[in-house]
């Protein structure tokens, strides 16, 4: 039997699960407090102690607040937002938005934003190339030492590329995330970003004192849980949502079946649509996030949440209302999928009844949707698989999350 153990280093707790290759199925898993404080490898090893170790680790993390990243674009309704929707699909809490030229005080407030990463964009291809331009120069010129995914026009990628580098600006290319409009290529820059997310990001954040937690994260949590949603979407073949409340953010993924008119008809969105999507919220949680979960309950008029659960069924309901803002299709979901501590502990009910029963927060939930929660917490050791393994991770989703319709 060939084992791997898949281990998801969050802000608070630090869950191991080993898996069987061969039978695709869940041995063991365990669940131990980060160890923030002092070196997260030791509650690590600690998880992956309790379950037994295995042949194989592979390691996401969410600790120390995740990918902090910006978004530079050209204009505020397309590109900017395109480079928005790309940045969220790919396991990065989006700090700062901007758009068209950048101004002194600009920078000042990207600076303030405290992003890990800038995502450059700008432009369709073959269309206008001075904007993008214009803020290669001014990043330059300013000497941030902030990693760039550039992703723009690519008729001018290769200029603003060298005056980058020029001035020592950590550089990573990568395709037009709006190539035409209406037409949205997240794939490339979400490649890149999770690129540098492993090369500058985690090393910088010291959450260990030597090189080797760094050498073992393969990705952002969120964008692992994402793959682990794409790989079930492509097994059900039916709609999904799922929101999973931690202690510092709560996270919402949708994988939606294409309506071909929103793509090509009089409702194609000028920056494209993305179907399978991610948004995270940083101001919502249970624990470290619980301050700004009550305050956002005030702001969108909810009850005030009094225990977890009630803290968690606030965060939910407020991370869908932000998720489902602009994105057609929710109301016909099939499996409303529910994850994190608190849910798996008993509150599972609450939180997806609140988000089910939410009729003020100007969308559409889902009226057919089956509710599971993910007991195993198996969706980020399906996305650690799903590219080496992608059998597997669709067979151990099918034995570990019961969604059978």
């Amino acid at each position: 039997m060939t084992t791997v153990v898949c281990v998801d280093v969050g802000s608070t707790y630090t869950k191991a699960a080993k898996i069987d290759l061969d039978g695709a199925r869940l041995i063991r898993r365990a669940e131990v407090p980060t160890t923030s404080a002092t070196d997260v490898l030791h509650g690590l090893d600690a998880a992956v102690a309790a379950v037994g170790g295995g042949d194989e680790l592979r390691v996401c993390s969410s600790a120390g607040g995740g990918l902090r990243l910006a978004v530079s674009g050209y204009e505020a309704l397309v590109t900017a937002e395109a480079g928005h929707r790309v940045g969220l699909s790919a396991g990065a809490q989006v700090v700062h938005v901007a758009a068209g030229p950048m101004s002194g005080p600009g920078l000042t407030r990207l600076r303030a934003a405290r992003p890990d990463v800038l995502l450059l964009v700008g432009g369709t291809d073959g269309g206008d190339g001075e904007v993008l331009l214009h803020n290669a120069r001014r990043l330059a010129a300013a000497r941030i030492r902030l990693p760039v995914v550039l992703a723009g026009n690519a008729d001018v990628r290769d200029e603003a590329l060298a005056v980058l580098t020029a001035r020592g600006v950590p550089v990573t290319p990568a395709a037009n995330v709006l190539p035409r409009i209406g037409v949205l290529d997240p794939l490339p820059a979400r490649a890149a970003i999770r690129d540098v997310f492993l090369r500058h990001v985690i090393g910088g954040k010291r959450l260990s004192r030597g090189r080797r937690f760094a050498s073992l994260v393969r990705a952002a949590t969120p964008d692992a849980v994402l793959a682990g949603v794409e790989a079930l979407a492509d097994r059900t073949g039916f709609g999904i949502l799922v929101v999973d409340v931690g202690g510092a953010t709560t996270d919402v993924y949708s994988a939606l079946v294409p309506d071909p008119e929103s793509e090509t008809g009089p409702r194609r969105d000028v920056a494209g649509t993305l179907w399978r999507a991610r948004t995270v919220e940083g101001d919502l949680g249970v624990a470290a996030g619980a301050d700004g979960t009550r305050a956002a309950a005030v702001a969108e008029k909810l009850p005030e949440p009094g225990d977890d659960r009630d803290l968690a069924a606030t965060a939910a309901v407020v991370a869908l209302r932000r998720h489902a803002r602009g994105r057609p299709g929710l109301c016909d979901v099939r499996l409303l999928l529910g994850s994190g501590g608190v849910l798996r502990h008993g509150g599972g009910e609450r939180v997806l009844g609140a988000v089910l029963s939410d009729v003020a927060g100007g969308w559409a939930p889902p009226d057919r949707a089956r509710t599971v929660i993910d007991e195993q917490y198996v969706l980020a050791a399906a996305g650690l698989l799903s590219a080496d393994h992608p059998a597997v991770a669709g067979e151990l989703l099918s034995n570990s999350i019961r969604y059978e319709m």
